[in-house]
């Protein structure tokens, strides 16, 4: 398709939008989604404990009949990520031969990572490699079990949920940037279904999208506020309960308000590099405060299990351990699916510049090695102190998961001025969950108002405002259809969008190969042709 049938497609998606009252929106998706949405969660605070029967019933169903779909869907999109970057197709330039990034690297990787797993890193760094440990999972059983459990933390923190998010971020790049399309799911569909992603079906396609992100945020948003009301309650002994989520979800978001209405350059950079520096600082603390010799050890023989035994333990689907797979991989790998337009889409706007080789290595790896060695940090000084507690940071893991990390840090051997130290690092926890809560937010609201527009790049700032605001209304009904069993009600609703995206997807991934594959031969025309120019301009000197 020509810059000509490009453009002629973007008028009509422009002339689709509503545009009145200082708005420019697709009233489909954008009506459709949000009364979905918002009848979702009137039911369910209407009717707190019928939803979370039905949510069980849900999780049960699909965890046990359907994790096969994660799984190999997964693995498929490693090995694609995997083909593109080391294929010839990596010599694609997103955005044309000459297009040049827009950031630095540095703000590049900031972005990305906030953006990612920012607040998943947080909450789960102390508790999952712990309970991996004390309660070996059935796969990477060849090794030792403090490797065993990190080499399992990687997997579901490693290749697989970046390769993911590399492969939506390709799509909707290349799509948006080469072939001049607008910024939105459907574009990645165009080599298979031509002009129907511009009518229902493409709406279709984006309203799953849209609803795939809300809930994927929301567990993200939902995890985060009840590490942020853990770290308050540490520090000032207010509470922890789900109405006191509740309040502070509404408290923060009005605060990433802020952040949206100064925009990507001001605000969700300057967050994202500010998430980065704190988060360098604290984990280099803990580092020095930790078993650092022992960390180090950790990070290399497990690196080298995980890399050394990947492609078997992968492959695993549970005959035996079903409920262990269940509840942590399949868990993983739908949240990383359901979260894939919100990242990819993200990580499609800042990464105009860049070849496609450099686009799927740089998501996949850098992000992987640093978390990689951030859990390890984590993990490690979570297996020394528990061993020097007797069990006891185990205990408090099983009965409160969210408060783990706060314990981890009151248990530290600190040598000096002891007391003042702890409440400087529980501030700076506290600090850099609520940090990452916003940049998520205001990263999911551009995201979804994106998709909701029709995939125009600028729109009004309102509308982002109204998308953060229902970002807080689920992952608010969500904790409260889950009380006490918050985390479950989390996970139920991310499993339940992430299934039917995993297949989404899977489709998506044929037709970005179809469409690489043209702009790789298009490319090496227009080099060929400088090429040849050149030979004749010496030739003619």
């Amino acid at each position: 398709m020509d810059l000509k049938d490009s453009q002629e497609v973007d008028d009509r998606i422009i002339r689709r939008n509503v545009q009145k009252y200082g708005i420019n929106l697709n009233p489909y998706v954008s009506i459709i989604t949000a009364v979905l949405v918002v009848a979702f969660c009137l039911y369910a605070l209407l009717n707190l404990e019928q939803a979370s029967k039905m949510f069980q019933i849900a999780y049960d169903y699909i965890a046990t009949n359907f994790d096969w779909v994660f799984i190999i869907s997964s693995n498929f999109f490693v090995l694609v990520c995997l083909y593109f970057s080391l294929s010839r197709l990596g010599q694609v330039r997103i955005g044309g031969v000459d297009c040049k990034p827009e950031f630095s690297n540095f703000a590049w990787y900031s972005m990305l990572i906030s953006a990612g797993m920012g607040i998943g890193l947080m909450f789960w760094a102390v508790g999952e490699p712990l309970t991996h440990f004390l309660e070996a999972p059935p796969i990477f059983q060849n090794a030792d079990s403090s490797y065993a459990a990190m080499a399992t933390t990687f997997y579901h923190w490693g290749l697989h949920p970046w390769g993911i998010y590399a492969l939506m971020a390709l799509g909707l790049a290349f799509f948006a940037f080469n072939r001049r399309m607008p910024l939105s799911l459907r574009s990645i569909f165009y080599p298979l279904f031509k002009e129907k992603v511009y009518g229902p079906l493409g709406d279709a396609i984006d309203i799953m999208a849209v609803i795939s992100v809300l809930f994927g945020l929301a567990t993200s948003l939902g995890l985060g506020i009840q590490q942020i009301n853990s770290g308050i309650d540490y520090l000032t002994g207010i509470g922890f309960n789900v109405y006191i989520q509740v309040g502070l979800i509404a408290a923060i978001t009005a605060i990433a308000i802020l952040s949206i209405l100064s925009g990507i350059h001001k605000g969700i950079r300057l967050l994202s590099s500010l998430n980065m520096i704190l988060a360098g600082i604290f984990m280099v603390v803990i580092f020095l405060l930790g078993p650092t010799a022992y960390i180090v050890n950790l990070f290399s023989n497990s690196l080298g299990v995980y890399f050394g035994n990947i492609i078997e333990n992968a492959s695993y689907i549970a005959v035996q351990g079903q409920e262990w797979q269940s509840a942590w991989t399949v868990f993983y790998l739908a949240w990383w699916i359901s979260w894939s337009p919100f990242v990819g889409m993200f990580i499609a706007r800042i990464s105009k510049g860049r070849t496609v080789r450099e686009l799927v290595l740089g998501v996949l790896l850098v992000p992987s090695l640093l978390s990689f060695f951030w859990l390890s940090v984590f993990g490690g000084t979570a297996f020394s102190v528990d061993a020097n507690l007797g069990g006891a940071l185990f205990t408090t893991v099983q009965d409160n998961l969210p408060v783990a990390l706060f314990e981890l840090i009151n248990n530290l051997s600190i040598p000096v001025i002891a007391d003042i130290a702890r409440i400087v690092m529980f501030i700076l926890a506290t600090v850099l969950v609520i940090n990452y809560f916003i940049t998520s937010s205001d990263s999911g609201s551009l995201v979804v108002d994106k998709i909701t527009s029709g995939g125009i790049i600028d729109t009004a700032k309102i509308q982002r405002v109204f998308w953060a605001c229902l970002e807080g209304l689920v992952a608010a009904t969500l904790l409260l259809i889950g009380g006490e069993q918050a985390l479950e009600a989390l996970q139920t609703g991310v499993i339940t969008v992430g299934l039917p995206f995993a297949i989404i997807l899977t489709v998506m991934t044929i037709s970005l190969i179809k469409g690489i594959e043209v702009a790789y031969e298009k490319q090496m025309t227009i080099q060929d042709r400088r090429k040849f120019e050149k030979i004749m301009q010496k030739f003619h000197k």
